[in-house]
């Protein structure tokens, strides 16, 4: 893992990288990872995410690189970049190889987490490399050939010791349009707060959601969030959602299971008093959920 700096002297640690690309009809997702659990191990993994499977392929740590000053991570003998991917992995039956161009990465006006990039000893800090972006290029998955040709691709990341212990995330590319909510019980020196970040693209501009700039939920169960920042008000429901087992970090080991939809159907609303923002569903959003239906956050709407 040489040149690999993110963990520092933290013994519990994780870091990963979420590059989905998408070609109107499938959904990837390719999750390369660096982990280290609390007696210090190192490992890595690989996680391949479509609309029908997942797949978690281990690696040891000395098969894994990140570079210090780009967006850079070799794992075996697969690569990730700004500029694309190669991949070529094969273990315990399941296979994936080819090669993918990824067009100018969109990146965000700043750093997603805003001031709370400065807060030290967080659980999580998430990062957003690309809004959207262009992805050209093949796939074979276990025999299966996967084309995208001019489709769409989303970069973003999660370094920490340990996700949330309850959160709900979002995201959805539209034509050239990009969206993502994410929201998540935070602990924080003793005590807990909902915090939330996100982002709508359109027309080429930049919206930023976050506590950081006064949002704050209004609803939360295991499908549906409603937000207020401002004189804004955000919808995100997702109208089914049949995820597929991820493997997440807990202290630095991938020891829990979550459940990810690559592709489901979610409505996204949002508007400014009277005036209508977007309004429209899309069967190609991505939605992971780790709250649990039943456990209903409602908060006063003034």
């Amino acid at each position: 893992m040489r040149g690999f700096h993110g963990a520092g002297k933290r013994r519990s640690y994780f870091e990963g990288w979420y590059f989905k690309q998408q070609n109107g009809r499938d959904t990837v997702a390719l999750i390369p990872a660096f982990h280290r659990d609390k007696t210090g191990k190192p490992s890595a993994s690989l996680q391949i995410l479509t609309d029908t499977e997942s797949a978690s392929l281990p690696f040891p740590a000395e098969a894994f690189y990140a570079s210090r000053n780009k967006l850079m991570i070799r794992i075996g003998d697969c690569l990730f970049s700004e500029h694309g991917c190669l991949l070529d992995a094969r273990k315990d039956g399941f296979e994936i190889h080819g090669q993918l161009e990824y067009g100018p990465f969109c990146k965000p006006k700043y750093d997603m987490m805003g001031p709370f990039r400065y807060v030290p000893f967080m659980e999580c800090r998430h990062s957003v490399f690309s809004l959207i972006h262009s992805v050209n290029g093949d796939l074979v998955i276990n025999g299966k050939t996967i084309s995208f040709r001019e489709g769409t691709g989303y970069a973003e990341g999660d370094r920490g010791t340990s996700f949330p212990g309850r959160y709900l995330w979002a995201q959805c590319c539209r034509g050239k349009e990009s969206f993502m909510v994410s929201v998540a019980d935070i602990p924080f020196y003793g005590i807990h707060f909902v915090g939330c970040l996100g982002f709508w693209y359109l027309n080429g501009k930049e919206h930023r959601i976050g506590t950081y700039a006064g949002a704050r939920p209004l609803h939360m169960d295991g499908k549906k969030i409603v937000l207020r920042q401002g004189r804004v008000l955000l919808c995100i429901e997702a109208l089914e959602n049949h995820g597929q087992p991820l493997k997440a970090p807990h202290f630095g080991s991938m020891s829990q299971t979550i459940h990810e939809s690559a592709a489901c159907r979610v409505h996204f609303h949002a508007s400014e008093r009277q005036k209508v923002l977007f309004d429209f569903e899309s069967s190609q959003a991505s939605f992971e959920s780790h709250w649990e239906k039943n456990d209903i956050l409602q908060q006063g709407s003034s």
